[in-house]
């Protein structure tokens, strides 16, 4: 790596490091060359705006969130099984890095026209697309899994195409992400019952509903 690309990382980090112990809010490029120990005006050679710094940091996330994907999935056996390990992985990323999970989905940074002043970087919104694609191939895989688990029953009624349940499926995931971190689903739900697991027994209770929403249940 040369010292560019080095300096080019090293500035990431520092702007990871900020959004998690102090929100995206205090990103910016003065402050991540003071805490990098560089100059004021090296952060520009790699990140010639404030959106395009906050862009790259933005990919970060979603290379990290990439890499627990890879480890989630290490252990399931089964396209359901891995399904239900990345969205565990997905919500867990956005309880413990709620800075980071916040910045990767802002509308400014993921809109590719207020790129324009950088076209060589790449774009945020790209950096989504590998998360699609790969909930979208499982959720195909279930799909076949379950039709032919059923042809014995009979013909089986056509359901929407797997992107479409796929997006359906992340979108759900997503809202549960947010309304967690924000509170509202514990207000809603109440206290579980005595004895019960108030935090990752909930949390994984409702990814299991939302995979039967969108999948139909396991069948036995």
């Amino acid at each position: 790596m040369t010292d560019e690309s080095s300096l080019r990382e090293r500035l990431i980090d520092v702007g990871v490091d900020l959004v998690l112990t102090e929100g995206s809010a205090s990103v910016g490029l003065r402050e991540i060359a003071r805490r990098a120990g560089v100059s004021h005006g090296a952060p520009r050679r790699h990140f010639p705006t404030h959106h395009a710094l906050l862009s790259a940091i933005g990919r970060r996330g979603f290379d990290d969130l990439e890499t627990l994907f890879e480890a989630a999935a290490v252990g399931a056996t089964t396209p359901r099984g891995q399904l239900e390990a990345l969205a565990r992985a997905y919500v867990g990323y956005a309880r413990e890095r709620r800075g980071m999970f916040e910045l990767m989905w802002r509308h400014d940074l993921l809109d590719s026209t207020a790129q324009a002043q950088a076209p060589d970087q790449p774009r945020l919104r790209e950096s989504t697309l590998p998360l699609f694609r790969r909930f979208t191939a499982l959720v195909g895989r279930c799909r076949s899994e379950g039709d032919a688990a059923r042809n014995a029953d009979g013909p089986n009624e056509a359901g929407p195409p797997a992107a479409v349940t796929a997006a359906a499926l992340w979108s759900n995931l997503h809202g549960m992400a947010q309304l967690w971190a924000w509170g509202s689903l514990q207000l809603a739900l109440g206290p579980p019952p005595l004895g019960d697991d108030p935090g990752d027994g909930q949390r994984d209770r409702l990814i299991a509903a939302v995979l039967d929403a969108h999948l139909g249940p396991v069948l036995s």
